[in-house]
């Protein structure tokens, strides 16, 4: 998890390269400009006001082993929070344990989390601790708390007030000294509501609540992120990446994010990959960054030209799939396939009546060409598979 500034981070003055390219000159930004743009502390980047408000919680709440209650979209790094919770906690040596609830077998789950004895029940051959008592003496982090069966709730509200758990088939309690973190995607308190998460766990969990806002909520980290991913995936696959352009940059922090933190951290993984002489430019991106395109060439209406010139697309006449005719599991990728040599073939392939029939710049097509291997010549238009 990481924060930021609203802008990309200020100085390129002192960026160590400019490469020129057919039109000009891209400015380029050094890694050391993005990575220094930062704070870091317990595993986190932190560059926005409100990631500093998160973890002043975290370092208000870590002393204590009170249940703590993280909530946020899927990928702003609620796992990150409690670890640091954790390492910054009275025991950061002891156990973390990390349990997704959505993970839990219904039939299974209370001796999932509270362990059994042996001949509990069917196939009970030997003696298991289950989660609660693996993680004496640290953390359990039980995520996405929000999919925790109703049934089982109850008994979780009981273990976090008395601090002891009772295994299945057991008569006897134990004691168990830890610190309970939950984090959840969803509206907690609109599933009180509906009656599928009990109030009481609800209002005894939430107690010491931390919210963690999505990353377009928080444009001015974005450059911080990418300096740090770059980094870490330098070190992963042993590249060099230096630089990367102002206008990857600004295509990075346009973004939308849905899947925020993840995303983005998959989004610089591949680009690093991709990279050639060290250093990162636009086309390196992956393209639903970029531009969205696997949206645009099924919706041609979408992109329109910026410079006025030219033909306007035909939008009316861009290929059509039969997706009725197609089996079962068709995929997205198959689909954007099709499209581009359909639209190749009706123009006897040419590029820009091609790019204009379906709605979409040159450059786009260009990409989306070299991306699923489709061949110059028209009459020899084969489907590569992507790896």
């Amino acid at each position: 998890m990481q924060d930021e500034d609203t802008q990309p981070p200020s100085g390129t003055q002192h960026s160590s390269a400019t490469v020129a390219n057919g039109n000009g000159a891209s400015e380029m930004v050094s890694l050391g400009q993005l990575v220094h743009s930062a704070d870091r502390l317990g595993g986190m980047v932190v560059r926005s006001a409100q990631v500093r408000k998160v973890l002043k919680s975290v370092s208000q709440l870590s002393p204590y082993k009170a249940t703590v209650l993280i909530s946020g979209e899927s990928g702003t790094g609620k796992e990150l929070v409690a670890r640091a919770l954790h390492t910054l906690g009275p025991v950061p040596n002891g156990p973390f344990v990390t349990l997704n609830c959505s993970n839990l077998v219904e039939s299974l789950a209370e001796s999932q989390l509270f362990g059994h004895i042996r001949g509990a029940f069917t196939d009970a051959r030997d003696e298991s601790q289950g989660y609660f008592r693996s993680a004496n003496g640290g953390t359990l982090f039980l995520d996405e708390i929000g999919e925790l069966p109703l049934k089982l709730q109850p008994k979780l509200l009981r273990s976090v007030e008395t601090h002891e758990v009772q295994p299945v088939g057991s008569s006897h309690c134990y004691k168990v000294n830890l610190r309970l973190v939950a984090a959840t995607n969803r509206d907690l308190r609109a599933m009180v509501k509906a009656g599928t998460f009990r109030d009481d766990l609800y209002f005894r969990m939430s107690a010491a609540a931390i919210f963690i806002p999505p990353l377009r909520e928080r444009r001015e980290a974005i450059p911080a992120f990418i300096g740090y991913f770059i980094e870490q995936y330098n070190h992963l696959f042993n590249k060099s990446v230096s630089e990367i352009s102002r206008a990857a940059i600004d295509v990075l922090c346009a973004y939308q994010w849905p899947g925020n933190v993840r995303e983005i951290s998959n989004a610089i993984e591949s680009a690093v990959i991709l990279s050639e002489n060290n250093r990162i430019v636009v086309t390196d991106l992956p393209e639903q960054v970029v531009d969205g395109t696997g949206a645009e060439l099924l919706n041609p209406h979408r992109e329109q030209p910026t410079n006025g010139h030219g033909p306007a697309p035909i939008a009316n006449h861009a290929p059509q799939i039969d997706f009725a005719s197609e089996p079962l599991g068709f995929l997205l990728d198959d689909v954007i396939k099709k499209t581009l040599v359909r639209s190749l073939e009706e123009t006897e392939g040419n590029r820009r009546r091609a790019a204009n029939l379906l709605g979409v710049s040159r450059s786009t097509l260009y990409r989306m060409l070299t991306r699923y291997g489709i061949g110059e010549n028209p009459h020899r238009l084969s489907i590569q598979p992507t790896l």
